[in-house]
């Protein structure tokens, strides 16, 4: 564009022509995306698993974690087609009160299993994500060892879904690990409640980790976690603190006798040690790996994973139908004029549940 300053009768004054400023975005960057959003066919993400690709395993995760239904049944074929080279690893199940070092102690428990060569994948159970639906493991910065391993693959729950739908993708998550060829899976709850249920459905040994100097070491500690437990190691038993996780795993010992056999017939043990200081770490895998060779010997182990498998297999049913049923059309529709003649006391919560699954019925 001519600038009318540049005349000849302004002599002396001159105004060059504008530089065009260079884009804001990347303009590769689109190009870029679309790239990386392609899909690949069922059987390259199995070559590339099998492989122990960690790029493609983490595609075919996100494939798993999708509601998208084209990539669930894409998923769906993934699992099926790797499925005969699962099943081959250690699966542990990590839980603990909050505050009681989970992150710290996986860091440790890594680093000891790295220096035996070992590869490690660590998912995570995250029941409170369905509220923010943001994802977990700010915990991830804690595992400042175990993050830069390349044998160690780290990945948190989906960010959003029942705790039933996070957990059966794990469990999903956890046989892609193997087939990619991880020996030992943790799988560790981030939230508390059913989630220790749900973790235990899918693990070999589970693990609760607990506290030294918080005052009653038993209170508040739900009988049914510590009846689900392999094993009780007192965190942070360093320093001055050794005594009194000397004195909490006595009492958790005592707390032990009162509960009925386990149905392995295994009896927890109690362990004491520092995550942050890296002691007693050696003594934790000698328990674990006596309790394997226990369970194995009696056949427990084999049972235990077949047991697993059932139940997955019903809870997988259980979460169709449901999908099915609230994702109907006339069924939402239906649900919503029941629900205001339920509110405003013209018809009683068990009627309108009837009339609406006689209809879903008959459909």
């Amino acid at each position: 564009m001519d600038h009318i300053e540049n005349d000849d009768k302004y002599q002396g004054l001159t105004v060059n022509k504008g530089v065009v400023s260079p884009p804001t975005v990347n303009p590769y960057l689109k190009k870029n995306l679309r790239a990386k959003k392609s899909l690949y066919s069922a059987n390259e993400y199995v070559e590339g698993i099998l492989k122990g690709d960690i790029t493609m395993l983490s595609q075919a995760v996100t494939l798993i974690e999708s509601t998208l239904p084209e990539h669930y049944s894409l998923a769906q074929e993934v699992i099926e087609k790797v499925l005969p080279y699962s099943g081959n690893s250690v699966r542990i199940g990590i839980t603990g009160v909050p505050g009681a070092g989970k992150s710290t102690s996986i860091d440790s428990f890594g680093m000891h299993l790295m220096k035996q060569n070992k590869k490690l994948a660590v998912l995570a159970i995250d029941p409170s994500s369905e509220r923010s639906k943001g994802s977990i493991l700010g915990d991830k910065t804690r595992m400042e060892r175990l993050a830069v391993q390349k044998n160690v693959f780290v990945r948190p729950s989906p960010s959003a879904g029942s705790l039933g739908g996070v957990a059966r993708k794990t469990r999903e998550t956890i046989v892609l690990c193997e087939a990619a060829g991880f020996d030992t899976v943790f799988v560790e709850t981030v939230g508390v409640g059913q989630s220790e249920t749900a973790v235990h459905s899918m693990v070999d040994f589970f693990l609760l980790i607990q506290l030294s100097g918080t005052g009653d070491e038993l209170q508040g500690i739900k009988r049914g976690i510590m009846e689900m437990a392999d094993g009780i190691v007192i965190n942070k038993a360093d320093g001055s603190n050794i005594d009194k996780a000397q004195l909490a795993a006595a009492q958790f010992r005592n707390a032990l006798h009162l509960f009925p056999p386990t149905e392995s017939g295994w009896v927890p043990k109690v362990k004491t040690y520092s995550g942050y200081f890296d002691l007693g770490i050696k003594e934790i895998f000698d328990m674990i790996d006596e309790y394997f060779s226990f369970v194995k010997e009696t056949g427990f182990f084999e049972f235990k994973r077949q047991q697993q498998s059932k139940y997955w297999m019903y809870q997988t049913i259980d979460e169709k139908i449901r999908e099915h049923f609230y994702e109907n059309e006339e069924i939402k529709q239906l649900l919503q004029e029941k629900e205001r003649l339920v509110l405003d006391s013209k018809l009683s919560s068990f009627v309108a549940a009837k009339e609406v699954l006689k209809v879903y019925y008959n459909k």
